[in-house]
């Protein structure tokens, strides 16, 4: 890491003893950095992957699955949290399932964009992806991918993605992306999906047959795999048992994928327990329909924020 971005924690670190941004060491000795807010909520993302891996509420319950199997050891991507799916969705293209930027190593930004006016009650940290090499190997094309991760004054954990072509060649690039952002639930049969109605989409379950969403909410009863069309910018997780609304907002990213493996899958996946489906559900804000083309100098960005509300919304 440069020792310019230390500097940098350093100074917005020392004004309190418990520090609002901090990096230390996470499983098997990854650096990850840690953000807190003055009510209590928290963030956690490693550089690896650029992984946000937790998020607390001021009760300090965490609010994204992460597995208990889940593999913190390159070039495996961690199960669970938030990975980014960059420059591949799933497996629609050349690269291994969901693109490289899930398990490479991020580093600081020494250069990020300019933070916002209200940002003095923000805990912001900025990482970025060159493209490397290695990569140019596997994927011909130059990028710089800036991510902001900002933990705001009420808890809401906010991600907004900047990505540039930077060839000098004039090619431009193509790429499908997603948040595939892992929701703890208390269980599975007793939450569901609103935002989605009447929505078209694709069944991964039935080899990407398009459907349209008959349901007044979605729940879960088997396996689901659907990526949901055109959807709004605002969709709630409702959780029964905790009664508690999880919301995501987004913008710049027009699909919204959900995704539960339920029992055979689970079984089937190393770096996941067997009943572990029943305390997650991914949600997930995604450009996939569409992959995204940047010509050189062009730049994309995606964004989405997650807040919770300690009630259940009415339906």
């Amino acid at each position: 890491m440069e020792t310019g971005a230390f500097d940098l924690i350093s100074k917005m670190s020392s004004s309190s003893e418990r520090k609002p941004l901090e990096v230390v060491k996470g499983v098997n000795g990854l650096d990850k950095v840690v953000l807190r807010q003055v009510n209590g909520t928290s963030a956690e993302v490693y550089l690896y992957g650029a992984h946000v891996t937790s998020w607390k509420n001021e009760q300090g319950e965490e609010l994204l699955f992460l597995s208990s199997k889940a593999i913190f050891k390159p070039p495996k991507p961690i199960r669970g949290g938030i990975p980014i799916c960059f420059p591949q969705f799933s497996n629609l293209g050349s690269l291994d399932q969901h693109g490289f930027a899930r398990n490479r190593f991020w580093t600081f930004d020494d250069d990020p964009p300019p933070l916002p006016p209200d940002a003095n009650h923000k805990v912001i940290t900025d990482l970025i992806l060159r493209s490397t090499k290695e990569d140019l190997k596997i994927w011909p094309y130059s990028f710089e991918y800036r991510l902001r991760i900002t933990l705001g004054p009420g808890g809401e954990l906010m991600l907004t993605s900047r990505i540039r072509n930077t060839g000098t060649d004039g090619k431009p690039f193509t790429f499908s992306f997603a948040y595939h952002t892992y929701f703890s639930v208390s269980d599975i049969s007793e939450v569901r999906v609103e935002g989605l109605e009447t929505l078209d989409y694709l069944d991964n379950c039935q080899k990407r047959e398009r459907f349209t969403e008959q349901g007044d909410s979605i729940t879960f009863e088997s396996e689901v795999d659907r990526i949901y069309l055109s959807t709004p910018t605002k969709i709630a997780v409702m959780d029964h048992e905790k009664k508690r609304t999880l919301v995501m907002r987004k913008d710049g990213l027009p699909d919204a994928v959900v995704w539960n493996p339920w029992d055979k899958k689970a079984k089937a996946m190393v770096d996941f327990g067997d009943d572990e489906y029943k305390h997650m559900l991914c949600v997930e804000a995604a450009a996939v329909e569409k992959p995204i083309t940047l010509k050189p100098g062009e730049e994309w960005r995606g964004r989405q924020e997650l807040s919770t509300v300690n009630k259940l919304l009415d339906p």
